[in-house]
C-alpha cells in the first residue's frame, strides 16, 4: 500500500462523482459538488467513506440535483457520508461546529462551479484564522476527550490508528493548527509520519477486509512481511514510533499555541524576551532554551541542567536547544561527577514534567547519550496484559509514581535510580530482573554511584518482583516466607526502597496491578520483614556520627562574638567552614548566609567543640569570597540584614514536608527528621525556628538527594540533654510550621 494506491483510489472516487454530477445535468455556476475531510485531502483507505457536500449559492436552488446525485454513488457501492448546504449556511455551520470546521478546511473541488469551490474553501480558511484564538480551547478540549477515550497509539495494548493520542486525527489537527498562523510545526518530519502512518492503515484494513482502524493482536502477526520487518516485534517498534513522534509534534504545537494565548497583544515586533533560571539556560515563550551567553561546548552538563529546570517546570524542552546540545556538549566523564548524577536525579523526580521533556530527549537523540542502554527496551511492548504502556513508557510512569514517594525512603536518588532501570533488562532471553542486574550495576557505577550504592541499586533491579509476588503467592505469617525476602533484601534501607519501587512499578504498571488488596498483602509482607531485620540488628552497636576537631581561629578565641568564615575550593566546589563562640541562633546565620549568596548546599554539618560552635558546608560554588561572607553572616547576627524577606519568594511546593522525632536514634539527645523540598534557606528556616523556642542544635546533618532536603538535627536543651515530650513536640510544631508558612 502507497501514497500511489490511495490516489489512484481517490482519481476513481473523483471520476465516479464527477460523472454522477454531470450525468444528472449538474449546473456549472452557483451550484459545486465538492470533497471534505480525508477525501478532500486524497487519503482514502480501501473501505474509507466518501465525504461530500454539494454546496450553492445562497441565492441558487439546486432542485432535484440535491437528492438525485447520491443515487448513483450508492449504486456504485461505496460507503457516502454526504450533505447539501448553501454558501452560508456552510459557513454558518464551520463556525457553529468545530468538527465542521476541521473538515471544511480541506474543501475540494469534484463537479460543477469550481469558483465557488475556491471561494467556499478561502472562505472556510480565513474564517479559521479570524476565529482561531476563540477556538482554539475549545478544540483542545476535544482532542484531550478524545485521548482519554482511545489512549495512545505508542503505547495502548490495542491502538487506533486513526483516533489514538499520536494517530492520524492528531496529524489533521496540528495541520489546522499551523493553518491558524499562530505557531509553526516540523511540516516534513510530521508528513513522513502521517504518510507512513496512512500506509500501515490501507494494510490494516486490507488485512482486516473492512475499515477498521485498530490493530487487533492477530493483525499485528500478519504485518512484518508487508512492512519489510522481521516480526511482529518490529512492527510494532515501527508503528509505535510513529505514533510517539506524532504525539511528541502536537504536545510541541499544543504547547506554543498554550503561549500565544497566554501572551498578551504584542505591541510592535521586539525581540522574544529571555528570563535565565541557571547558568546557560533560559525561558522564551515558556519553553527552555539556550542564553545568549551558553556555551555549551564548555559544559557537559548543560544538556542534563536544561533537561531538569524544563521537567520541573513542566514546560517544553525546545527540541532545536536539545539537538543542538546534543552535537556541542562534552561527553561527561565516567564515572560522572556528583552534579551530573543530582541533575539527573532531579529530572527523574520532577513527576508529570518528566514525560515531554523525557520524550523530547528521545527524538532528539539526546537520550542516547544519557542512557544508551535505552534502545534495548525503547517502543519494546509488554508481554503482559495487565500492563497498559510499552516496557519504555511504563518506565517513565513508574519514575513519576517513584517521585511521589520519595519521602518515605532514606535514599530517594537511589530509589529514583533504580525506577529508571529496574525493566532494562527486558528483550533479553534470560528473566529480566536476572538480565538487569548487571546492567544497573553497570550503569549506576557510570553514574557515579559508590561501593554499596551500586549494590543497592543492583539489588532492587534484582529483587523489584519479590515483594509483589511473595505476597501474592506466599503466607505473609510463615517464617519461611519472610525469611524468603529477609535473605535477599539484607537490610531495613533496601527494604524500605524495594517497598517503594514496588508501590511505583504496580501503580505505573495498571490500578488493577495495585489494588487495595494486593497494595495490603505487600504491606502486611514488608512490616513482617522490617520486624525481622530489626530483630536480627538490634544487638548491632549504633554507629554515631563523629566530628573532627578543628583548631578554632586566634580572633574567635580572643573574642566569641567574631564569627571566623573560610573557604578551601575543591574541583567540583567548596567548603566553608564556620566557627564562633557556640550559641543558639549561630547554625541558622550561617545557613541564612550561604542562602543569600545563592550558594547551593550540598551536604553540611555542624557540631559543638568546647565553647565554640562549629560547621562545615559543602556548596558547588568554586569562587566564594570568604571576606564577603564574614561580612555578610556578621550583618546576619548584628540584625542588619532581615533574612525572611530577602529569602522569601513564591515556591511551588510538590510534597508536603515531613518532621518527626526519631525516639530510638539517641540516648542523649532529641533526633529531629525534617524531609521537604530542596529550595535555598531550608536549613536556615528549620534553625531559626528552633533557636525561636530556645533549644539548642548540638550537631546537624543535612543532605540533599535529588529534589529532597533530608536535614537531621540532634537536640538538647540549652543546659543539656535530651528535650522532654512536651519540649519535642514544641520543637517539631515550629519547625512544621515554618516550612509550611514559607511554601
Amino acid at each position: 500500500m502507497s501514497a500511489a494506491e490511495r490516489q489512484a483510489r481517490t482519481d476513481a472516487a473523483d471520476a465516479l462523482c464527477a460523472k454522477a454530477y454531470d450525468d444528472l445535468g449538474g449546473p456549472e455556476a452557483g451550484v459545486a459538488l465538492v470533497a471534505v475531510g480525508g477525501y478532500g485531502r486524497r487519503e482514502l483507505a480501501p473501505f474509507s467513506d466518501l465525504d461530500v457536500v454539494l454546496v450553492h449559492d445562497d441565492d441558487v436552488d439546486p432542485g432535484e440535483l440535491a437528492e438525485q446525485v447520491w443515487y448513483p454513488l450508492w449504486d456504485s457501492g461505496v460507503d457516502l457520508d454526504h450533505s447539501v448546504r448553501s454558501f452560508g449556511g456552510a459557513v454558518t455551520a464551520a463556525s457553529d461546529d468545530l468538527r465542521v470546521a476541521l473538515g471544511m478546511q480541506d474543501v475540494r473541488y469534484l463537479a460543477g462551479d469550481s469558483n465557488l469551490a475556491l471561494r467556499l474553501r478561502t472562505t472556510m480558511l480565513a474564517q479559521w484564522r479570524r476565529e482561531a484564538k476563540q477556538r482554539l480551547p475549545a478544540l483542545r478540549k476535544l482532542v484531550v476527550q478524545r485521548h482519554a477515550l482511545t489512549g495512545e497509539l505508542a503505547h495502548a495494548s490495542i491502538p487506533d490508528l486513526k483516533e489514538a493520542q499520536g494517530g492520524l486525527r492528531d496529524a489533521t489537527v496540528i495541520k489546522a493548527l499551523v493553518a491558524t498562523w499562530l505557531v509553526d510545526a516540523p511540516h516534513v518530519e510530521l508528513e513522513r509520519c502521517r504518510q507512513t502512518l496512512l500506509d500501515v492503515r490501507d494494510l490494516v484494513h486490507a488485512i482486516a477486509g473492512r475499515g477498521n482502524d485498530r490493530i487487533s493482536p492477530e493483525v499485528w502477526e500478519q504485518l512484518p512481511e508487508r512492512l519489510g520487518v522481521d516480526d511482529a516485534v518490529a512492527a510494532q517498534v515501527m508503528v509505535r514510533e510513529l505514533g510517539r513522534r506524532i504525539t511528541h509534534i502536537s504536545h510541541l504545537t499544543w504547547r506554543r499555541v498554550d503561549a500565544v494565548l497566554a501572551r498578551p497583544a504584542a505591541v510592535g515586533a521586539r525581540r522574544p524576551d529571555l528570563e535565565p533560571i541557571a547558568q546557560g539556560i533560559a525561558i522564551s515563550k515558556d519553553e527552555v532554551v539556550l542564553d545568549r551567553r551558553a556555551r555549551p561546548e564548555r559544559d557537559a552538563l548543560m544538556l542534563l541542567r536544561a533537561a531538569a529546570e524544563a521537567a520541573e517546570r513542566d514546560i517544553v524542552l525546545a527540541p532545536a536547544t536539545a539537538a543542538r546540545l546534543v552535537r556541542a556538549c562534552p561527553a561527561l566523564p565516567e564515572p560522572w561527577p556528583p552534579e551530573a548524577r543530582q541533575l539527573l536525579v532531579r529530572l527523574l523526580a520532577s513527576g508529570r514534567g518528566l514525560l515531554g521533556v523525557w520524550e523530547t530527549l528521545e527524538q532528539t537523540g539526546a537520550l542516547t547519550r544519557i542512557l544508551p542502554e535505552w534502545e534495548r527496551i525503547r517502543s519494546l511492548p509488554h508481554a503482559s496484559a495487565i500492563h497498559r504502556f510499552t516496557v519504555d513508557r511504563h518506565v517513565v510512569e513508574t519514575c513519576v509514581e517513584a517521585a511521589a514517594l520519595i519521602r518515605r525512603v532514606a535514599r530517594p536518588d537511589v530509589l529514583l535510580v533504580a525506577a529508571l532501570l529496574h525493566d532494562i533488562g527486558k528483550g533479553d532471553l534470560l528473566e529480566h530482573s536476572q538480565a538487569g542486574e548487571p546492567i544497573a550495576r553497570e550503569v549506576a557505577s557510570r553514574f557515579g554511584f559508590h561501593g554499596d550504592e551500586v549494590d543497592l541499586v543492583a539489588t532492587l533491579v534484582r529483587w523489584h518482583l519479590l515483594l509483589s509476588e511473595t505476597a501474592t503467592t506466599r503466607d505473609p505469617d510463615d517464617p519461611a516466607t519472610v525469611d524468603a525476602v529477609v535473605s535477599r533484601v539484607g537490610s531495613e534501607e533496601a527494604l524500605s526502597l524495594l517497598s517503594a519501587l514496588t508501590e511505583a512499578d504496580a501503580k505505573a504498571a495498571s490500578p488493577k496491578a495495585w489494588s487495595t488488596w494486593r497494595a495490603g498483602l505487600v504491606r502486611q509482607l514488608t512490616a513482617r520483614c522490617d520486624a525481622a531485620l530489626v530483630a536480627l540488628e538490634k544487638g548491632a552497636p549504633r554507629p554515631q556520627p563523629s566530628e573532627p576537631d578543628l583548631p578554632v581561629p586566634v580572633d574567635v578565641r580572643a573574642d566569641p562574638s567574631v564569627i571566623s568564615v573560610s573557604v578551601v575550593p575543591g574541583p567540583d566546589g567548596s567548603r566553608v567552614t564556620v566557627v564562633s563562640g557556640d550559641r543558639i541562633g549561630l547554625l541558622a546565620d550561617a545557613a541564612a548566609m550561604l542562602a543569600l549568596q545563592r550558594a547551593s548546599v550540598r551536604a553540611a554539618r555542624a557540631w559543638t567543640q568546647d565553647a565554640y560552635g562549629v560547621s562545615q558546608w559543602e556548596v558547588s560554588e568554586q569562587h566564594l569570597d570568604q571576606a564577603v561572607l564574614r561580612q555578610r553572616i556578621h550583618a546576619i547576627a548584628e540584625g542588619r540584614v532581615d533574612v525572611a524577606a530577602r529569602l522569601s519568594r513564591p515556591t511551588v511546593t510538590r510534597l508536603a514536608p515531613i518532621v518527626l522525632v526519631r525516639p530510638d536514634a539517641s540516648e542523649s539527645a532529641t533526633v529531629l527528621e525534617v524531609r521537604t523540598d530542596d529550595r535555598p534557606g531550608v536549613v536556615h528556616l528549620v534553625c531559626a525556628a528552633l533557636a525561636g523556642v530556645g533549644v539548642s542544635v548540638r550537631s546537624a546533618h543535612v543532605d540533599t538527594l535529588g529534589p529532597q532536603a533530608i536535614d537531621v538535627f540532634y537536640l538538647q536543651e540549652t543546659s543539656a540533654g535530651a528535650l522532654s515530650d512536651v519540649r519535642a513536640a514544641e520543637a517539631t510544631h515550629a519547625v512544621r510550621a515554618a516550612l509550611t508558612s514559607a511554601s
